[in-house]
């Protein structure tokens, strides 16, 4: 009996191996890239790098991906006649078309990470979104740059404390970076999301361990208009959830009317921003800098504006960007990927998967 072939995608680090290898060699084929190709259904993706990605998924029977480096869109999923059992990182993933693999018959099981403390605010994604904030404020990148090129001071940070900090979202993530700047640097918080009231706002606050108000009377996550957010805020930073909805939500129109010395975040997904107005306000260096860890396309393209544009000089703003690493620590990937072995083990037994979409 032929070997069950299996694909691993998108594991930039290498990290599944060890994992995979506990799996038979005998009766398991497994084959693990360490690259991503460009999504089947972006618009810039050309015919032959579609048929690329076919001829490169086509002969394997399970395939296990990374969150949603490689989308699968219905017109994908077709051209997989093999594809027997989808396996994903996470609890949930976008960029798979659940109907279409129903219809296929197709199961589709998730991967939990037990290892970080979601209630206490300490994820890996909340971390990486206030060292954004950090290092954007104080000025960190550009500072290491100088001094390492022989250079000493050449600019000025921004003080964080008493100013406000406007999430643009108020779940989970919104929430705990917004706790952390309230209580670490005294920053008085904003928050606006489509449904948000003051009620919903207020609860979000007793849920934060935080009271509803301050010594002053001030609401200590207070609700506010998507206008008066991007207008007041001295840090705007984006916590929602990509839907067709929210696709776009944040445009020229909010952007233009930011402080000169404020600060745009983004670690929750890139298309939730227009790109082209955000690249516009950065060029015109209408705002101090914006620290990005999310894209419309991803990885970044070599001839990606974000890498080939002179970002700082010239009376632009400040860029700094990092390859969505939100989520990225050693401990996460590895709870992912054992939980991906051991889904593989279920599935052959005709056991119920872990994490199951279905």
């Amino acid at each position: 009996m032929a070997p069950l072939k299996i694909a691993v995608l998108d594991d930039y680090q290498g990290l599944s191996e060890p994992h995979f290898r506990t799996l038979e060699p005998t009766r398991y084929d497994v084959t693990t890239f360490k690259d991503t190709l460009l999504p089947y259904n972006h618009p810039d993706t050309p015919q032959s790098v579609k048929d690329e990605l076919v001829k490169r998924l086509e002969p394997f029977t399970v395939i296990c991906t990374m969150r949603e480096r490689t989308p699968f869109p219905r017109e994908l999923i077709a051209r997989l006649p093999n594809l027997e059992l989808l396996l994903t990182t996470g609890t949930r993933n976008a960029a798979l078309d659940l109907e279409a693999l129903r219809e296929r018959g197709i199961p589709v099981g998730g991967a939990v990470d037990n290892t970080t403390t979601r209630a206490t605010g300490a994820d890996s994604t909340t971390q990486h979104c206030v060292a954004l904030v950090l290092a954007a404020a104080r000025n960190i990148v550009p500072d290491d740059a100088s001094v390492k090129s022989g250079g000493w001071q050449t600019s000025y940070a921004a003080g964080l404390s008493g100013k406000v900090f406007g999430t643009v979202g108020l779940g989970r993530l919104g929430a705990h970076v917004a706790r952390i700047m309230n209580i670490a640097f005294g920053m008085k918080v904003v928050a606006w999301s489509s449904n948000l009231t003051q009620e919903a706002a207020d609860e979000k606050a007793k849920s934060c361990g935080l009271p509803v108000e301050g010594p002053d009377g001030e609401k200590t996550f207070k609700a506010v208009s998507k206008e008066e957010l991007f207008k007041n805020a001295d840090v705007v930073s984006i916590h929602l959830v990509l839907s067709d909805r929210s696709r776009g939500i944040i445009s020229s129109k909010d952007l233009e009317v930011m402080k000169p010395s404020s600060i745009f975040v983004n670690t929750s997904r890139g298309p939730l921003v227009v790109e082209e107005d955000l690249v516009s306000i950065l060029e015109k260096g209408l705002i101090r800098c914006a620290a990005l860890d999310v894209f419309n396309l991803e990885p970044l393209p070599q001839d990606s504006k974000w890498r080939t544009i002179e970002w700082g000089q010239h009376g632009r703003s400040q860029v700094l960007l990092t390859p969505h690493m939100g989520y990225v620590e050693k401990g996460t990937l590895d709870a992912w990927y054992q939980h991906q072995v051991e889904n593989i083990r279920r599935w052959e037994k005709g056991d119920d998967l872990l994490c199951s979409f279905f």
